[in-house]
């Protein structure tokens, strides 16, 4: 048997925000132990650009982040995921995909910085505040991880 990364899907209803933050985490954090995915059921079609400018501002990685369906990965072909995460209460209450595999699942909700409303620093302080909390999330997950996940 051949070892390969944990795959993470981080599921959020527009997938232009939280979802996408913990994509990018995932992605600088794992160092080839995971990758990140994120993916939504009714994506807004972009990135919210607060959540661009604080991952570029981190120097985390932003190429090929984009809003998503979750259809993309319920389909032959796609990575097989190890890890299902809702970061939204609308996506984990939400009939999902049934995703191959088996893969493990939590739900993780979080407010959406994207609906806060007030002045743009309040809005970006949002952002700030749900990155930091899927930080440390991610951070104790990877942690608490064996190193690789075996191919099928």
């Amino acid at each position: 048997m051949s070892e390969r990364p944990y795959n993470m899907l981080f599921l959020c209803t527009g997938n232009s925000a939280r979802s996408i933050l913990a994509e990018s985490i995932v992605n600088h954090l794992g160092k080839g132990r995971f990758n990140g995915f994120s993916a939504g059921s009714q994506p807004k079609g972009e990135v919210h650009p607060y959540a661009l400018d604080l991952l570029a501002s981190l120097h985390l990685p932003i190429d090929g982040l984009r809003s998503k369906s979750w259809d993309e990965f319920a389909v032959a072909g796609a990575p097989s995921m190890d890890f299902i995460v809702t970061v939204c209460d609308n996506a984990a209450g939400e009939v999902c995909p049934i995703w191959p595999g088996q893969p493990m699942k939590a739900h993780w909700g979080l407010p959406d910085p994207a609906a806060v409303q007030g002045t743009e620093a309040e809005r970006r302080a949002a952002f700030q505040h749900a990155f930091a909390a899927l930080e440390s999330r991610i951070k104790l997950f990877l942690d608490q991880t064996p190193s690789s996940a075996a191919a099928a």
